[in-house]
């Protein structure tokens, strides 16, 4: 190693070693556990995660790693994690900005008498709001609404300007929040030194905005509900009219329809979910973790499925949503994050090949009466003549061709850590069973827009008619298709990392294009498996329609495609039960998991394939012996 390079790394460590030293101090903490690795920055009780820097260490990113340090760091010396569990919504959206108002209010706490860590944050917080785009954004819904809503709030409590590349979008939100969300804003500002009260106020805020319904003062009874949308409900629960209902044997199946078959008038819910429901229905992120669902007999009211229109929906190869050389930076900024979990991956990845290859390799049956003479066994004729000649038959293992379909969700709750994760273990996947002569096809879903998109701006056009069904732009993305080799499509799946993508999730539309996608293929095997962090979420569907809408739509695609039995099923969920949805499925806590789950599930199918063969085959065999 040379003098400069051996510089560089003792330079390193002394940057990492005072950085962990100063977090600490800041946090009041000292048996806080700090790790740099590749990723973003993250706390996990008294384990606090930073990236991994540079030899190098430029200016820019000594900054940006200090105030990702000081922001740990004042989230554990002025956060409660039970004052805020306390009042936190169950909605997606609702929550994000919960969590990014909290961490705002520990940051301008915490570095008002601290020059330089409030200099550090600010660093850190400019640097963001280029990363992310802010400077190239015209439109207000652009900008999601709960960067929006932290942003200004930063802003009320901090009483500083926010950085340059976000002020022109954020101008666009200023005029909108109305007179409830500013008196919020006054509230939280005075509010900031207490947890509680400033919890409060978020809330107020987040109600004010169409977040989350409003808390009630009285305290709750068992008859209450803490769903989001219990408002919405309420309203369509006096204006609901009796649907025509539709029984199983009537009911033309969803998974042999064509798209506009699918398409009918959706009938009203009658609104009254239970709290358990509602929950289920908003992806169930309330302390505590999922909670049961208690199913109800609907007979008369069950809404059929439909988008409002179909028109702005997009089907699209990656590559077509971006520029080769920002593919090719994205693939780079992939292939970095992940280098440390490459090797463990990858030998899971051996073993699933080896066991593939094993299901392929030719076998022998011996001492036969016909077939090739066993030259191995012409001694037992020379020790005994009498003894008869052995004969051996060649066997070709039964492998069917298969092909395996990998539909990840790309909505914006996976971005980060889940997404990075999800990314690479396509792309080691693909390699690892192309080898086998498996084919792969990597798929992603989301929406074209927040908050409904061009749909929702027709459905208002056309004057909002009741239970619209649908009302988001659909953006269904091919990373890799089947027959494309994996070099080719490699670059693809940095993707997922390019800021702006992960929109909302509509699951059940996207399972029914990626299964129709794979009962198109020859192969006689055919797979798929979904990699979903929640339940699903399209704010601008859900608010004008039943809040189990999606959820039902999902459930019932699911149930088609499994009781079918042409594609073997499977789902991973990363944080989230998707036993409730799926047959077959497994819950992972953790995204780092995921490749290790993955590569556990598709052995144990081949494993089961290749158990069902040698049962066919001994069946066989006893049936020429009788």
């Amino acid at each position: 190693m040379s003098g400069s390079s051996q510089k560089d790394n003792a330079r390193a460590e002394e940057f990492k070693r005072a950085t962990a030293g100063v977090l600490r101090a800041i946090a009041e903490q000292p048996d806080v556990q700090v790790a740099f690795q590749p990723g973003p920055s993250g706390v996990t009780g008294k384990r606090a995660r930073l990236p991994l820097p540079t030899r190098a260490l430029p200016a820019a990113e000594m900054a940006k790693l200090r105030g990702q340090s000081d922001a740990i760091a004042l989230r554990l010396r002025h956060h409660d994690d039970a004052v805020h569990a306390q009042r936190m919504p169950t909605r997606r959206e609702a929550k994000d900005a919960y969590d990014a108002f909290e961490q705002v209010r520990v940051e301008v706490v915490g570095a008002r008498h601290m020059a330089g860590v409030n200099a550090n944050l600010r660093a850190k917080l400019a640097e963001e709001c280029e990363a992310e785009g802010y400077d190239r954004m015209t439109r207000k819904d652009q900008l999601p609404i709960d960067k929006a809503l932290s942003l200004l709030v930063r802003e009320k409590l901090s009483g500083e300007q926010p950085p340059a590349s976000a002020q022109r979008v954020l101008d666009l939100w200023r005029g909108t929040l109305g007179d409830n969300a500013d008196a919020a804003l006054n509230e939280m500002l005075s509010a900031q030194e207490d947890q509680t009260a400033f919890a409060r106020a978020s809330r107020k805020l987040l109600a004010a905005m169409d977040l989350a319904e409003a808390e009630v003062d009285a305290e709750p009874d068992d008859s209450s509900e803490d769903g989001e949308d219990g408002s919405e409900q309420s309203g369509q629960q006096d204006n609901s009219q009796d649907g025509e209902g539709q029984s199983d044997s009537d009911q033309e199946s969803m998974l042999g329809a064509q798209p506009e078959e699918m398409e009918g008038d959706a009938a009203d819910d009658d609104g009254s979910e239970s709290e358990d429901e509602a929950a289920v229905a908003e992806g169930d992120d309330r302390p505590g973790g999922p909670q049961p669902r208690r199913e109800r007999p609907n007979p008369d009211n069950d809404a059929v499925y439909r988008a409002y229109t179909r028109s702005f929906d997009e089907e699209i190869d990656a590559e077509e949503l971006c520029d080769p050389d920002e593919l090719t930076r994205l693939r780079q900024q992939l292939d970095q994050q992940l280098q440390h979990l490459q090797g463990v991956i990858s030998k899971l990845a051996n073993r699933l090949q080896r066991r593939l290859l094993a299901q392929q390799t030719r076998s022998w049956e011996f001492d036969l009466e016909e077939g090739l003479l066993d030259a191995g066994r012409l001694s037992r004729v020379v020790v005994n003549p009498m003894q008869a000649l052995s004969y051996k038959r060649e066997l070709d293992t039964e492998f069917r061709d298969t092909v395996v379909t990998l539909l990840i969700d790309n909505s914006g709750s996976m971005r980060g850590r889940p997404i990075t994760v999800a990314a690479m273990c396509g792309d080691i996947l693909a390699r690892t069973l192309e080898r086998c002569a498996v084919k792969v096809e990597v798929l992603g879903f989301t929406t074209r827009a927040w908050k409904g998109g061009q749909s929702r701006e027709k459905w208002v056009q056309d004057g909002k008619p009741r239970n619209p069904g649908r009302l988001n732009d659909l953006r269904h993305i091919v990373y890799k298709a089947a027959d494309a080799p994996w070099r080719r499509a490699r670059k693809n799946l940095g993707l997922m990392l390019r800021e702006g993508l992960l929109k909302e999730n509509i699951d059940g539309e996207a399972l029914l294009w990626a299964y129709r996608r794979l009962l198109s293929r020859s192969e006689h095997r055919r797979i798929l498996m979904v990699i979903s962090d929640g339940a699903p979420v399209d704010d601008s569907t859900l608010s004008v329609n039943p809040g189990n809408y999606l959820e039902k739509h999902l459930r019932e695609v699911i149930r088609d495609i499994e009781h079918r039995e042409l594609v073997e099923l499977i789902a991973i969920g990363i944080g989230h039960d998707v036993t409730r949805y799926y047959r077959r499925a497994v819950t992972i806590v953790d995204a780092e998991e995921l490749g290790g789950t993955m590569m556990k599930k598709l052995t144990e199918l081949f494993d089961e394939d290749m158990d069902a063969a040698w049962v066919r085959a001994a069946g066989e065999r006893a049936a020429l012996v009788i």
